[in-house]
């Protein structure tokens, strides 16, 4: 299944629910806590579970351009191809001096 821009995936191996922001340039596998991430599906993570995806932030795969907003947090790690999604940092904003 290919990536569209504004697409929310899900795993039932984590509660962890994702945006994609940009698409990839590459069609792999999109996994969080070692399942496969779909559209279609439902997610569920027992209320003790660590939350290693966290809400609000960006995370990314440099080589194939993919970058995606974690809308509700849960387990993870995020990986595209077998590679892990680094968080992006915060863009700095202009001073108002």
């Amino acid at each position: 299944m290919p990536l569209t821009a504004g697409v929310r995936l899900k795993t039932p191996a984590s509660g962890c629910e994702v945006l994609v922001v940009r698409v990839p340039s590459t069609e792999e596998a999109l996994t969080c806590a070692g399942g496969l991430m779909a559209a279609d599906v439902e997610s569920a993570d027992p209320p003790d579970a660590p939350n290693d995806v966290q809400i609000g932030k960006r995370y990314a795969d440099d080589e194939s351009g993919l970058e995606l907003l974690c809308v509700k947090a849960g387990r993870g790690p995020l990986q595209f191809g077998g590679r892990d999604l680094v968080m992006r940092a915060p863009k700095a904003l202009p001073s108002s001096d």
